[in-house]
């Protein structure tokens, strides 16, 4: 999941949890979220809108749904900053709420 993500102490994830700075505390963020199979269930993505910024940036809106068995199904939306950074697409922000 965290592939597509910018693997920099600058990168920004914004969540109902407040902000968090840098490519290896998101991460960490993310394993204590959804520390087993059934806190992740199946996530599913919808992309709403994609906003070109300049030649090397895009602003992206989305939905995204969690389906899972054991813990009820969540679901919410995203706005993506993406750039390109040294020849390659990276989120460089994630507002998920």
């Amino acid at each position: 999941f965290m592939k597509a993500y910018w693997q920099s102490d600058s990168l920004m994830f914004i969540a109902g949890n407040g902000i968090t700075y840098g490519h290896k505390a998101t991460l960490e963020g993310y394993y204590k979220r959804y520390p087993d199979t059934d806190a992740m269930g199946q996530l599913t993505f919808t992309i709403l809108k994609v906003n070109r910024i300049s030649s090397d940036s895009y602003f992206v809106t989305g939905r995204w749904f969690l389906k899972r068995e054991k813990k009820g199904d969540v679901g919410g939306y995203f706005t993506l900053l993406w750039k390109k950074i040294n020849n390659e697409w990276v989120i460089v922000a994630d507002h998920t709420s």
